[in-house]
């Protein structure tokens, strides 16, 4: 048994929000109330530990990760910069330590950061840029969105990329006026150039992630939502066997592999509180950066382009039928408002195949909503679907929203109105398109400005802001009640999982400038510390 004392605790539990000491067993919260009482019913059956006032609260759930993909990026050349040459020194760096013939590897890439991206088509780099570096290196680098790749030549003569290969059904090369590919690979292309990436090791693989694991207690994570696939799946079970696991991972599954789920009899919620099975996962449309989200108007800088809509609202229901028949959810990937429309048609006609079929009404999420059209606003609740946003998102995209969408961005990232209409909220970071330090995202929540305070003190649309409370309710409660976890996770409530973290500064009473600037000095799992920083040590 494990007694914290001494503490300034918000168990976020209704029925006793704040207290200053916690009985702990067994992994499970046993009781929380004051130092007096917990000492006096529990003091001689455990040890008690001293907060000396320190802050606690639930451990916090990232609803929007790609944790294999995360991981890998760790290793990476860091492509967000703020200009394209500092970017193209960093690959130059990472060139010159690598072996000839070895893939140099890099993320994090958006042209529209780089005042000095020129000389390719409509403001992106290009191929020519990267051999300029190296001809010896196949040299792929994936975009901030991951909707975008670029790619020097010898990674397109590697890929088997020339003027004669076809577009994908669901991705595009990017061509110059002669047809040649620029280098610049959009969506479903992308997949040619990794496929002529060597794959690393089961070991590999195993080792970056623990690292990662280890990176995501440091910023006050205790449980993730999965978006990665197979590998993942399978390096997250290794993990979990060697008790090794020490997040809790919701383990979403891609729409490719239905069939497969459903052979197998895989159904929401099965595994164990460490890893269980969550919805199926499908895209509608592409991203804003790339320009591939699907618009119901063309994008003001592009008035021929409406983005791709990669899958319309009778494709999503026949998959989501399908899967709500064996036991199954759904969550779709919308960004643009075109897709967001789409995917809510879909779940409209999904609920009423539910109640017709004596169906539960599964926890349908859309992943991002981004940008929605003003008659679809109150659409989400309305049908009781999840809105699964990365807030740190909109602080990433303003300028690009504003730019490519115009006015349309006033019903974007719109997590007070949605709130304000009873939509269920969870938050993540959709990292390694963002940080995953939620104390960014709640930053971003409750400010909507960027860490240098632009574009002002009100933020960007500034009615959009929500309070503290509502954005860690989205980053606890909303997560564990979308991942089918409300019972166990989510609050410090008796019986609950003792997920927490410690903190030297309560955050419901600091300046919400400071958000971005909290750490943990502890993280705990299962009633274990599994990160403790050199301060706390």
């Amino acid at each position: 048994m494990r007694i914290l004392i001494n503490g300034n605790i918000h168990t976020l539990d209704h029925a006793c929000p704040k207290v200053e000491a916690i009985a702990l067993d067994q992994g499970r919260v046993l009781a929380t109330g004051s130092r007096d009482f917990i000492e006096a019913e529990f003091g001689v059956r455990g040890q008690a530990e001293n907060l000396e006032g320190k802050t606690v609260l639930p451990g916090l759930t990232d609803a929007h990760i790609h944790f294999r993909k995360y991981a890998r990026n760790l290793q990476k050349v860091n492509c967000e910069t703020d200009t394209l040459a500092a970017c193209l020194a960093n690959v130059r760096s990472r060139a010159l330590e690598t072996p000839p013939g070895e893939w140099v590897l890099g993320h994090g890439w958006h042209q529209d950061s780089w005042p000095d991206c020129s000389g390719g088509l409509n403001g992106f780099p290009n191929a020519a840029m990267l051999d300029a570096i190296s001809r010896e290196h196949p040299i792929y680098l994936t975009a901030k969105s991951l909707h975008a790749g670029w790619a020097n030549s010898l990674a397109l003569n590697l890929a088997g990329i020339d003027a004669s290969t076809g577009d994908p059904e669901d991705g595009a090369l990017q061509r110059d006026p002669a047809g040649i590919p620029s280098g610049i690979l959009f969506e479903g292309a992308m997949r040619l150039v990794n496929r002529a990436q060597p794959p690393p090791s089961e070991e590999q693989i195993l080792r970056e992630m623990s690292a990662a694991q280890r990176r995501l207690w440091s910023l006050g994570l205790t449980g993730i939502h999965d978006f990665d696939r197979r590998r993942c799946f399978v390096a997250l079970q290794i993990l979990r066997a060697r008790g090794e696991l020490r997040l809790r991972v919701h383990k979403t599954l891609p729409v490719a592999d239905l069939e497969h789920a459903i052979g197998l009899g895989l159904r929401f919620g099965f595994g164990d509180e460490m890893l269980w099975i969550g919805n199926v996962k499908a895209f509608a449309d592409g991203a804003l950066g790339p320009h591939t989200a699907a618009m119901l108007q063309p994008y003001e800088d592009d008035p021929g382009n409406v983005g791709m809509l990669l899958m319309d609202a009778e494709e999503i229901q026949e998959h989501g039928q399908k899967a709500a028949l064996n036991g199954l959810g759904m969550t779709v990937h919308a960004i643009g408002d075109r897709a967001n429309h789409e995917v809510l048609n879909a779940y409209r006609g999904l609920r009423e195949f539910e109640r017709s079929h004596g169906l539960p009404a599964y926890r349908h999420r859309i992943e991002h909503v981004q940008c929605l059209h003003p008659g679809d606003l109150g659409r989400l609740a309305e049908l009781n679907v999840i809105a699964s946003m990365q807030p740190i998102h909109a602080t990433s995209d303003m300028w690009a929203a504003d730019r490519f969408w115009g006015n349309r961005s006033a019903h974007a990232y719109a997590w007070n109105t949605l709130l304000s209409l009873g939509t269920p909220l969870a938050f993540g970071s959709d990292a390694p398109v963002d940080s995953p330090n939620p104390f960014w995202g709640l930053h971003a929540a409750v400010t909507r400005t960027r860490h240098d305070g632009s574009p002002g003190p009100d933020g960007w649309y500034p009615e959009q802001r929500i309070s503290f409370r509502d954005a860690l309710l989205a980053y606890t409660q909303g997560a564990a009640f979308t991942a089918g976890a409300e019972n166990r996770l989510g609050s410090l409530s008796p019986g609950y999982c003792a997920d927490l973290i410690v903190l030297e500064r309560d955050p419901f009473v600091s300046p919400p400038d400071t958000l971005k600037d909290f750490r943990p000095t502890m993280t705990m799992v299962a009633g274990e510390w599994v990160y403790q920083s050199e301060e706390a040590s």
